[in-house]
């Protein structure tokens, strides 16, 4: 899992309510046994209207997408997080997650930060045209614009982030005391190891 502490460029104002996983990546798509590609499927049914935003060449790339509130709803899929990596997005902002997809998004690296409404609409406005600048670190959202919006965020998912650690990595950072385990537990019940051939 790569690391996350700053987070800089353009930012895709998508802005909708209650966008759930369906929509983030629709269910034909589930088919795959890769991660790769499924960021073409992602958010298919609104990309399907001319104009969209996912559409337009200005957010092409953008490391971060804004959202409206309750974002991630509905089924539990990984693949919605897969999706966004696969689009390239670190970052995504909204009032509120579903719980399922805010775990998901972090499992996969991807860091889900909650502002009040008013905060939203302003980035909204300024992502438009202008950068967004997310700061892990110091927990802040700021624009060129010198706004700047903390956010809170559970200690243990910032370390991980910060350090690009998912559950394969934290158990790596026990190593020593894993293998210092094992070296112990062979010889004080090395009946468990079976009997020993004569």
């Amino acid at each position: 899992m790569e690391p996350i502490n700053e987070i800089a460029g353009r930012a895709i104002p998508y802005g909708a309510k209650n966008v759930d996983t369906d929509v983030i990546i629709p269910a034909h798509w589930l088919k795959t046994v890769s991660r790769e590609g499924l960021g073409k499927g992602a958010f298919e049914t609104v990309r399907a209207k001319p104009g969209n935003v996912f559409d337009d060449p200005r957010y092409e790339g953008a490391p971060i997408l804004i959202a409206g509130d309750n974002f991630g709803c509905g089924s539990s899929r990984e693949h919605a997080a897969w999706a966004l990596l696969d689009m390239d997005v670190r970052v995504v902002i909204a009032p509120s997650f579903s719980d399922i997809f805010s775990s998901n998004a972090f499992k996969n690296g991807i860091l889900a930060v909650a502002l009040p409404q008013e905060q939203i609409d302003r980035l909204l406005a300024v992502a438009v045209e202008g950068e967004l600048f997310v700061d892990l670190e110091n927990q802040t959202v700021g624009t060129e614009m010198q706004d700047r919006f903390h956010f809170d965020v559970d200690p243990f998912r910032k370390h991980c982030l910060l350090n690009g650690l998912d559950e394969i990595g934290l158990t790596m950072e026990r190593g020593d005391a894993i293998s210092a385990y094992e070296t112990r537990a062979a010889s004080q019940l090395s009946f468990l190891s079976g009997p020993r051939a004569a």
